[in-house]
C-alpha cells in the first residue's frame, strides 16, 4: 500500500503539542524501543521541546511536514541552506508504525518540497555515527557518505544528553537533481 504524497501537510502552530509528543515516542524513552530508529539507548533527555518546534514552524527557511490527519503519524523538517543545499533532519515515525514505508515516503516528500520550495540541488542530513543500522537505511535511500563528521553537542541539553561521550554525526547527502 503506497503512502499519498497529499497526506502531508506543512505543521502549523496549533501542531506542536501532539507533534512534540510525537517525536519524543519515536527517539526516547520505553515507548521508542517499539520501534527500530530510537536512540533511547544513546541518549536520554529530551529530543526537542515546544519552543524549538515553534522556531522552526515560524522560520520561512524552514518546513515541518507532518503525516497524518489528527494526530500525527509521522513527520519530518526540511531547513534551507543556501545556495543550493536543504537539511533534512528530524525524521519521525511512531514507533508502532516503523517498518511500514512512511519513513520513505516521509523522504521523498521532503526531497520534493526541498527542490520546489527552496531550489535545493542538494539534501545533506546528519545520522548519529553510533547508528550503523540507520546510516545504512539512509544509503538504501540514495544518500551517500561525505567523509565528513560533526560533533555532538555536548552540554546543550535541548538535544538530549548523551550515555555515550563518544557520540558524533557523520554528514549524508543525496543529488536532487
Amino acid at each position: 500500500m503506497g503512502m499519498r504524497t497529499d497526506r502531508f501537510r506543512t505543521a502549523v502552530a496549533a501542531d506542536i503539542p501532539a507533534l512534540h509528543a510525537l517525536i519524543e515516542s519515536a527517539y526516547r524513552g520505553d515507548s521508542a524501543r517499539g520501534g527500530w530508529t530510537h536512540e533511547a539507548d544513546l541518549l536520554g533527555g529530551q529530543r526537542t521541546d515546544a519552543a524549538a518546534l515553534a522556531e522552526m514552524i515560524a522560520d520561512p527557511a524552514q518546513r515541518v511536514l507532518i503525516a497524518g490527519d489528527d494526530a500525527p503519524t509521522g513527520c519530518v523538517a526540511i531547513t534551507a541552506k543556501p545556495p543550493a543545499t536543504a537539511y533534512l533532519g528530524m525524521l519521525t515515525v511512531r514507533p508502532d508504525l516503523q517498518g511500514g514505508g512512511l519513513g520513505r515516503a516521509l523522504i521523498a516528500a521532503a526531497e520534493d518540497a526541498a527542490r520546489a520550495i527552496f531550489a535545493a540541488e542538494v539534501m545533506e542530513m546528519t545520522v548519529i555515527r553510533q547508528r550503523p543500522e540507520l546510516i545504512a537505511w539512509y544509503e538504501r535511500r540514495g544518500y551517500g557518505q561525505t567523509g565528513e563528521r560533526r560533533p555532538f553537542p555536548h552540554g546543550d541539553e535541548r538535544f538530549g544528553v548523551p550515555v555515550d561521550p563518544d557520540l558524533e554525526f557523520v554528514v549524508l547527502e543525496k543529488p536532487l537533481r
